[in-house]
């Protein structure tokens, strides 16, 4: 199965910025869920569309985009149970090593369809 995580943080006024010893420890993380983990990466905010009331609402997209929104990682495990341990402990380094922060790690199932026909 195929799964996203998607990392947000809540409180970006007074957070600060992640400490090197939590960017260490979270590349260890990433040595150890090894091919289980295919994918990783920050996320910057490019634009939104949005429907309401039968209206189209566009922001962006914006010229500039420095301030991380977060970051994702994509995983193929076995199970659920297998995607929330790793969300769990992924977020454990940052409680140990990033008090200030404040976040929450969004778990999707991807579910892919045969476009072919």
């Amino acid at each position: 199965m195929k799964f996203l995580t998607m990392v947000k943080t809540l409180n970006p006024e007074t957070a600060g910025f992640p400490s090197p010893a939590l960017m260490q420890a979270i590349v260890q993380l990433g040595m150890e869920a090894g091919a289980k983990m295919t994918e990783t990466g920050g996320m910057a905010l490019a634009g939104t569309v949005t429907t309401r009331k039968g209206q189209m609402v566009v922001d962006g997209p914006f010229a500039e985009s420095k301030e991380l929104v977060g970051g994702y990682a994509i995983y193929e495990l076995e199970t659920e149970a297998e995607i929330v341990d790793w969300t769990e402990r992924f977020v454990a380094l940052h409680r140990e090593h990033w008090p200030e922060w404040d976040g929450e790690v969004t778990i999707l199932h991807l579910q892919t369809f045969n476009m072919a026909g």
